[in-house]
């Protein structure tokens, strides 16, 4: 048994869930957290077991419902982490939201910002540390380690979207959280790494699934076609291998050659 475990947030779906399935597959013991939708994560977890099986691998999968946003919270799920496996090898920060709505740039709401600030950018941020610290420790009890931080972000974080602009100003902040934590951690022996989507087939985007097929069609992307959670899995599975060993504070880009600037 592969012993090393991860703790992935918001992966009862989208590229959550993708990371969960492809890093259990590959012997990972994987922390699944959720929000509210419980059956989605029992879902995950059953079919995180069923890839390990699939694979030969035997793993253990756990389901802790937290909001990251929440102080209470992200303690319960670190002593959740702890009390089951007394280890945490890497940290996916992948839980984020959408506006609940749409709006004008200049009709937008405050409490939409304050909500997706929460979420997107103070969740992660205050999770990321106390996870840090734990991982400092883990690496003086055992040098041997290489723990890991990983957040996914999105293109948003350089895209403006007008009807949207509280979501695009989460994820610019977000991507902050990567170099900040790679200067401060790189000494330690962990590494810190961002991985930054394009349009990927998700619950989330479901909605305008239309509106980027005919995007995609007329050139949006180099690559024609839609992204999916198991591209952004790949490379965190590439991360995890320690596929780049003197790389640290990365941004690596899945999402079809979207942040090329063509003429």
């Amino acid at each position: 048994m592969n012993n090393e475990v991860a703790l992935i947030t918001g992966a009862s779906r989208g590229i959550g869930k993708g990371i969960a399935i492809a890093m259990a597959r590959e012997g990972w013991n994987v922390v699944i957290n959720f929000r509210g939708a419980k059956k989605a994560a029992e879902e995950t977890k059953a079919e995180c077991l069923q890839a390990a099986r699939q694979s030969g691998h035997q793993i253990e999968a756990v389901e802790v419902q937290a909001d990251i946003s929440c102080p209470t919270d992200r303690k319960r799920i670190l002593e959740s982490v702890r009390e089951r496996f007394g280890r945490l090898d890497i940290l996916i920060n992948n839980a984020g939201i959408a506006p609940k709505e749409r709006a004008d740039l200049l009709e937008a709401s405050e409490e939409s910002f304050d909500l997706l600030m929460q979420v997107n950018v103070k969740g992660p941020y205050f999770l990321t540390q106390a996870c840090a610290k734990w991982m400092q420790d883990q690496k003086k009890s055992d040098p041997t380690r290489s723990p890991k931080i990983v957040t996914i972000s999105s293109i948003s974080a350089y895209t403006a979207s007008v009807n949207r602009g509280d979501y695009c100003m989460s994820k610019a902040a977000l991507s902050m959280l990567t170099p900040l934590f790679a200067s401060r951690l790189a000494e330690d022996g962990i590494g810190v790494f961002e991985i930054r989507p394009g349009v990927i087939a998700t619950d989330m985007t479901a909605g305008v699934k239309e509106k980027y097929d005919h995007l995609i069609e007329s050139g949006l992307t180099p690559m024609p076609r839609w992204g999916t959670p198991d591209d952004v899995a790949r490379t965190v599975l590439a991360i995890c291998k320690d596929s780049f060993p003197f790389s640290v504070g990365e941004v690596i880009n899945v999402d079809g050659g979207f942040h090329l600037r063509r003429l």
